[in-house]
């Protein structure tokens, strides 16, 4: 497979027109993108609107890494690069990203795969997108790890050991299980924690 996430014999609309990251901003710029959105192999993804679950779910995840790592290393719904080819048609918004460096180190750029230790997407309606197209996309990067939080299924989808086009290590933790941060093995937060409470 080439490098792009969908082979072109594959592709269900050959002629189809991919928007760059480079177009999008100067759509934006220009008053034709508003709002939040994030691009995803040549796709405008609009970011606006969290049901409540989806924001408790995020709010939870940034107060364990910002326990775990310190809030100046924990990015909550920020852009981020990826690495040629994908960055030309991608630049994903996860719902949360560990760097190496401090915010300061951010200001004239957004942070690449080297500067990204994990991120984390919320899913509720978007799991297949996560699991599929994102997971494809953070594994090339290079993203060491990488997990999807699958709220309508609580479970957390945890990828670890990227390898070319997919991770090498899936491992599904359920509800009452508990995952931790593979290079800080005392990291560790219980699924439950990060799920919306179940209604009694």
């Amino acid at each position: 497979m080439s490098g792009r996430l969908i082979a072109p014999e594959l592709e269900t609309f050959p002629n189809r027109y991919r928007w760059t990251v480079d177009a999008c901003y100067r759509l934006k710029e220009l008053g034709f993108l508003e709002g939040r959105f994030e691009l995803i192999d040549g796709e405008v993804v609009n970011k606006m609107g969290q049901n409540p679950p989806h924001f408790f779910a995020i709010g939870r995840i940034a107060h364990w890494a910002n326990s775990v790592f310190g809030d100046e290393f924990v990015r909550v719904q920020g852009p981020i690069m990826l690495t040629e080819p994908d960055s030309t048609y991608s630049e994903p918004e996860p719902a949360l990203a560990v760097t190496r460096e401090a915010a300061s180190a951010y200001v004239d750029r957004h942070p690449g795969p080297s500067d990204i230790l994990l991120i984390v997407e919320v899913s509720d309606t978007s799991i297949r997108t996560d699991l599929l197209v994102k997971a494809r996309l953070y594994a090339r990067a290079g993203i060491p790890e990488y997990w999807a939080l699958d709220l309508p299924n609580r479970r957390l989808h945890v990828h670890r050991e990227p390898a070319g086009q997919d991770y090498s290590t899936v491992t599904v933790v359920e509800d009452g299980g508990s995952a931790g941060y593979g290079a800080h093995p005392d990291a560790v937060i219980a699924v439950a924690d990060l799920l919306p409470p179940v209604a009694r």
